[in-house]
Parts: structure tokens; sequence; C-alpha cells
């Protein structure tokens, strides 16, 4: 009798975690380019193979100083439970692949050029075959979001399945209101919350304005925006603005991903910025935004670089305001690619502090850091950049690394500078930082007493840095 009812408990539990289980494949809309490089399905358990679209979008390959276009895909779709996904690689046989963040340990099985996998929760993945990291697949498996209830018709603003064309213009998001992008909805325009207050911006569907910001947060309040794929996403003069579950994907020079200018409470998850400028950056005054940065939280991202850093924090203010940034967070971050020639601009977690800013109160923890093609993992300067910047900036203080990872080849030299003596890098403090596998320490076995810590990482320190500690 107890076998039969734990039998029947453990039936009932199968069919009630299978029953949590959905799937929502949205096909392209008519008139949207298509790159057939892959074949993507998609399914739960037990269901039928959905054939999901691939997408083809453009990204930003720098040759001899100059940005070239290339053509990637991406395919995506929306899920609960757990879900399984095939890949069949068209363009090219499979000789070698990856799954990437590595850090997520997603293998597949491989039957001739066809990949299997699964997932069980929402993720943004990169498969690459035979190493090619342009016509690439990026894989947007999604949460799930429904068409959202309001009291009043008039304050939702739907967009459907289908191609919207704003004839390049834009639409502004007026206080109160709520626009929901479905699954399967293209957006050709932009959209503004200028000086909005409580707006929400939700759904997966595309916001494509060609060479433009896709979605601006400007000088507004209370923004709430989830699940939209763009080309940028800038938050400038504004406060109380949380971003979840968004993609942005560049390829035209000075395309940022998430810029936050001069802006206070910002809460940023879930995130994939691949991008042929900076991916993730906080300034002060800047674009006619004004004032410092406080309170940043940005969690779960996946930043690609094709060109500039993966994060650059300071630089942009206007002397003589001595503005500050504090109190920032950055935690959960997979950074894929680096690539930069430019020695100023490399740099994986990037502070260059100029512009009389007071940098402080800054934790970067649990990243995992995968080869760098060209350019170093930290680069912390006080620094005088007169391209940008019409004085120094005052400081950086009170910084922590935790739980960095890097793995792959030696990349450039770091750098951890301050300007002078009035002007200087203190309280920086690496714990658990590790190259390779191997942790870097002041007391680790084998490091000669007279070296600095930092000549073991390949980062220079100058006179300038007070109080830099390498711990366990």
């Amino acid at each position: 009798m107890k076998k039969v009812l734990s039998t029947l408990i453990l039936g009932l539990l199968a069919l009630t975690s299978f029953a949590k289980d959905k799937l929502i494949v949205a096909p392209a809309p008519t008139g949207i380019e298509l790159k057939h490089d892959f074949e993507v399905k998609a399914r739960i358990h037990g269901g039928e193979w959905q054939d999901v679209s691939t997408y083809a979008f453009k990204v930003d390959r720098v040759a001899n100083a100059k940005h070239n276009v290339e053509i990637t895909s991406v395919a995506k779709f929306e899920f609960e439970g757990k879900v399984e996904i095939q890949v069949k690689s068209i363009a090219q046989d499979i000789k070698s692949y990856k799954i990437r963040p590595n850090s997520y340990g997603i293998t597949a099985i491989q039957e001739g050029n066809t990949l299997t996998f699964s997932l069980d929760r929402p993720r943004y993945l990169s498969v690459e075959i035979n190493g090619n990291i342009y016509q690439n697949l990026q894989i947007f498996a999604d949460n799930v979001l429904e068409k959202p209830k309001v009291k009043k018709k008039k304050d939702l603003i739907y967009f459907g399945p289908g191609i919207h064309d704003f004839k390049g213009d834009s639409i502004h998001i007026a206080s109160g209101k709520t626009v929901f992008i479905d699954n399967g909805a293209v957006i050709k325009g932009w959209l503004s919350t200028y000086g909005s207050n409580h707006v929400k911006i939700l759904g997966h569907g595309i916001v494509m304005p060609g060479h433009h910001e896709g979605i601006m947060v400007r000088y507004a309040k209370n923004i709430n925006i989830d699940g939209p794929i763009t080309t940028q996403l800038p938050i400038g003069g504004s406060d109380s603005v949380t971003v979840k579950n968004v993609k942005v994907m560049s390829w035209y020079g000075w395309g940022d991903g998430f810029n936050i200018f001069a802006s206070n409470n910002i809460h940023q998850e879930h995130l994939f910025a691949r991008t042929s400028d900076d991916c993730s950056t906080i300034y002060c005054t800047r674009k006619d935004y004004h004032g410092g940065c406080k309170n940043i939280t940005i969690k779960d991202c996946v930043y690609w670089a094709d060109v500039a850093h993966p994060i650059m924090i300071g630089l942009h203010s206007e002397t003589p305001e001595n503005e500050e940034i504090i109190n920032v967070l950055y935690e959960d971050i997979d950074i894929l690619e680096h690539a930069e020639n430019q020695i100023d601009y490399q740099g994986c977690i990037g502070i260059n502090d100029g512009d009389n800013i007071l940098v402080k109160g800054v934790t970067f923890q649990n990243f995992h850091i995968d080869n760098i093609r060209k350019g170093m993992i930290v680069n912390m300067r006080v620094c005088f950049n007169k391209k940008y910047c019409t004085a120094p900036g005052r400081g950086i203080e009170d910084i922590t690394l935790r739980n960095i990872a890097y793995t792959g080849e030696m990349p450039n030299m770091g750098i951890i500078a301050g300007y002078d003596q009035s002007r200087m890098v203190k309280n920086i403090r690496f714990e658990n930082f590790t190259i390779n596998g191997k942790v870097l320490t002041d007391d680790m076995p084998g490091k000669p007493k007279w070296y600095k810590t930092a000549d073991l990482a390949n980062i220079y320190v100058n006179d300038h840095v007070e109080n830099l500690i390498f711990t366990k």
C-alpha cells in the first residue's frame, strides 16, 4: 500500500511540475529581415517542437580603426518551467561549439550539425560555431510577460504582433501610461519618457529605431521597463528607475548600451548588452543632464563589448561642480568580450575619474570574465583626459572587487593610478581575485616579499595609490 501511495505521489508531483511548463513562440512579422545560418526549435516536456524565427541583427567588428557591420542571428521566446532547445547549424559544419556564458555550465548533445540542450530558467546565450563570434546565434530565452491590466483603457498603449513604423520619429510616453510591446511586435522608431512620472514599458517585442537610442528615460521618475530588445537605453537626469530583462544590441559609433547620467536610485537586473561602445556606464553631468549619481544597483548581466569597455564609471562631469558617484553595486556579471585598440579606453572594469568627480563606495562582485581579445581586466585611474575633461578627478575611494574570476590568455597590463598626492586612489580591496583559477593574495605561497601582488596580476600601480589589498 505504501509503495502504491509513493508511486501516486511521485506521479502527481511530476504532473504538477510539467503542468507549470509553458512556452510562447511568436513568429517574426512579415517584412522583417531574417538570417538563415541556423534553424532553431523549442519545446516543453512532452510537447511538439516549435520553430523559432532567427532575426538578422547588426553588430560591430572594428578593423583598421573603423566600424564594420556584421550580421548576427537572434532567436527569442518566452517560457516558464523547463524548455528544450534544438539548434541546427546551416551555414557551417560543427567542428567545435561554445554556449556562453561559460559560467552557466550549459552542455549540449551534438548529433551531426545539431545541438540540443535544456534551460530551467530565463537565460541570454551566445551559441558560437567553430569560434565564429560574429555569425553566432544569440538566444533570448525570457520569462513570460502577459498583457497588463489597467484601470482605464486609455492608459494602455498596446503594440501587437506586426511592424509599427514611426517613419523615423518617436512617441512620448506620458505620465501614468503603460506601454506593452507584445512578442512578435517590431517598432521602427523610439520611445521617450521625457519629464514623465509613473510609466511602464513592458513586453518582449523589439524597438528598432536604426542608428538611434531605442528607449530614452529623460528627466523622469518612477519608471519601470521590463522585457524589450532595443539598440540603447540611456537614463538621464532621472530618479527611481527599474530596468529588467532588457537586451540591447548596437553596431554604430557611440553605440553605448545602458548609460546612466546624473541619476539616482537606479536598479538594473537580468540584462544583455552587445554593443559598439561601452556596455554599461555611470556618468555625472553630461548631455544637458546635471548632477552626480548615487544608489545604483546592477545585477545579473551579460556584457559583450565589441569595442570599448564592458563597464565604465566616471570621466564626465562639469567642473567646478565637485560631483560624486557613490554607493554602486555591480553583482553577478558575465563579460564575454572586450576588444579595444586605444589603451586609454581599455578595461573590463573601468573607473576613469575626471572633471573633479569623487568616485566612492563601489563594489564589483561575482564576475566571470572570458578571454580578453584586446584590453585589460582593470583600468582604475584618477586622470585628466583633455578630450573630454577640464580637470582631473578628485579621487577614487573605497572600492571592493570580490570574487572576480578571469579565464584566458594574459591580457594587457592593467592600471591602478592616482593623479597626485591630493587626488589619490585609496582603499582598494581585492577579495578572491583569480586568474585561470589561481587566487592572488598578499600572502600567497611563493610570492617574494619585495614583489607587489599587483605585479603577479599584471597590474601597474603608481605612487599615488594607498591601501591596496589582495586577500582571500
